[in-house]
């Protein structure tokens, strides 16, 4: 992912997957997630109303069984099978949405690029965009046909807590946090419990809602305004973080969009740093 995507490679409208919704391998995956305080349930919501012939993407499901973190990436065979059960294989163009603006797509987004899928979007506006164009919903369970997925696992684009001490020790890398400015600073309480507050020293900023507009990103411009603001420029090797690995992925397409070529996530992100380190 060296070169730079357009917003239009990731980021497709409600026409552009309804005009491809018959075409073979298109795939449509509602990666919808909430904050646990919101009490939000995505399965339900999904079998409540759902675009036609998506499957839904468990992000607190399809995780590494092992960790006591939430969302740690799950190793490529737990990924694979989790995936293939949804009828998706590595080869098939994918399309993600969720029910919010844009904050969980991307993770789901991250998750299947670091696995091996190539032909990868995004539905601007998520779901809302869709029915905003009266587009035909449905409801209920989905029922897909198990595939193979055969992942191709760059685990290259992930920072695990061993690492990450050393690059924030040594300044290896910038460090770049999704989180809003108040949690950063620390001025108000982590939303996990036995979670201090604070950041990764010699962390950035990007809160990731700064980088949205419309259900997608803001213009290359604007974004690289933004970044250039915070410092975080093409001179080092950049790692994103946030809170437990969703928003991090947020930031980590928008710099992949704008060509930084050395960008990768910190999976357990503060849940972690601030419980261990």
């Amino acid at each position: 992912m060296g070169n730079e995507m357009t917003p239009e490679e990731i980021f497709v409208s409600p026409q552009w997957v309804k005009d491809r919704q018959k075409t073979t391998g298109l795939k449509i995956v509602d990666g919808s997630w909430y904050m646990p305080a919101t009490k939000r349930n995505c399965a339900e919501e999904f079998e409540q109303v759902h675009i036609p012939g998506a499957v839904f993407f468990d992000q607190d499901k399809i995780v590494d069984p092992s960790s006591s973190f939430p969302h740690t990436v799950p190793s490529p065979e737990v990924f694979a099978e989790a995936v293939g059960k949804l009828g998706i294989s590595a080869n098939d163009e994918i399309v993600i949405y969720e029910t919010g603006d844009l904050f969980a797509a991307p993770r789901v987004w991250w998750l299947f690029h670091i696995m091996g899928a190539k032909k990868l979007h995004i539905l601007r506006g998520g779901i809302a965009a869709w029915q905003a164009e009266r587009f035909e919903t449905e409801s209920g369970k989905a029922a897909p046909a198990a595939v193979e997925f055969k992942p191709d696992y760059a685990v290259d684009k992930v920072v695990f807590i061993e690492e990450m001490v050393l690059i924030a020790k040594h300044a290896k890398a910038h460090i770049v946090d999704a989180r809003s400015a108040e949690r950063f600073t620390g001025a108000v309480p982590e939303p996990r419990v036995n979670v201090r507050s604070g950041s990764i020293p010699g962390s950035k900023n990007m809160p990731f809602g700064s980088l949205v507009e419309n259900g997608g990103f803001k213009s290359l411009d604007t974004m690289k305004l933004l970044f250039d603001a915070q410092g975080v420029k093409k001179d080092k090797p950049v790692v994103t973080t946030c809170g437990s690995g969703v928003t991090a992925a947020v930031l980590f397409l928008a710099l992949n969009m704008l060509g930084y070529e050395n960008v990768r996530l910190y999976d357990g992100s503060w849940t972690e740093w601030g419980t261990v380190t």
